[in-house]
């Protein structure tokens, strides 16, 4: 199926499980050559699943570091754009000790790979105990990172919408990436996740929905996608998919809404 993407996401290894197979030189020659000539100028890996760099476990801390480390040599040597992490869960230790966690985890990567590649951190939808939802959150852990590293912000909007940032119109998404830029900072936004969202604003649930049938709705989307302050940044769909051609009528809405 030809969908004309000039961006997509994709995950190096298995995003169930923690065994990998290192790639093979040939493998990434190979890559690099077919992403040349695809004209995609956008590519991003995604962290698998089971890594939580929020934990107060230790052992889980220690194999999601490794993850998160191993993550960057792949999306180097595949010459990709970024790796987009999700931050995790503090257990009930507490948003500063989860914040510190990640923050140390980000900065152990750097160290043992010397990476230039950015790491995405990718803002969550206020789950109990989760790490990242709030703007001021994010902040703090990209405070917290020691060195100077390219380290970058995904904004997934349904997490945004399920946390409590209003983004269903023009106003408010001009408010919230306000917010955003005070915060934060644009210049550290890198990459949209566009999902609508299953549950209500502040409803805390992770649950994407497709383009428009949502509580983010069209009118939602149309500002998002015509707000100058994101317009023309990288975005990348995860919405459900039953079939293939989910893919291509959810494009088919999002180009329809930009224009």
């Amino acid at each position: 199926m030809m969908l004309g993407c000039t961006a997509f996401q994709m995950f190096t290894r298995n995003p169930q499980g923690w065994k990998f197979l290192p790639i093979k030189e040939e493998v990434a020659t190979r890559f690099g050559e077919k992403l040349r000539k695809s004209g995609i100028g956008f590519a991003v890996s995604h962290m698998p699943y089971l890594p939580n760099l929020a934990t107060p476990d230790p052992v889980v801390f220690a194999r999601s570091q490794e993850a998160l480390t191993e993550e960057l040599r792949r999306a180097t040597v595949l010459g990709l754009s970024g790796v987009v992490a999700h931050l995790g869960s503090h257990l009930g230790k507490g948003k500063e000790y989860g914040q510190e966690r990640v923050a140390s985890a980000i900065s152990e990567a750097y160290s043992a790979t010397g990476a230039k590649v950015p790491v995405l951190l990718e803002n969550s939808a206020g789950q109990k105990n989760s790490v990242g939802s709030g703007f001021d959150d994010i902040r703090r852990i990209l405070d917290t990172i020691r060195g100077s590293h390219p380290v970058g912000v995904c904004l997934d909007t349904c997490h945004m919408y399920a946390s409590g940032y209003d983004v269903g119109s023009p106003g408010a998404v001009e408010d919230t990436f306000s917010k955003f830029d005070d915060v934060i900072g644009l210049e550290r936004l890198k990459l949209v996740h566009l999902n609508d969202s299953k549950g209500g604003i502040g409803c805390h649930l992770d649950r994407h929905e497709n383009i428009g049938k949502g509580y983010i709705g069209k009118a939602g989307f149309r500002a998002i996608l015509h707000n100058e302050k994101v317009r023309r940044l990288p975005m990348i769909i995860e919405t459900p998919v039953r079939d293939e051609s989910d893919w291509g009528r959810d494009l088919a809405v999002v180009r329809k809404l930009y224009l």
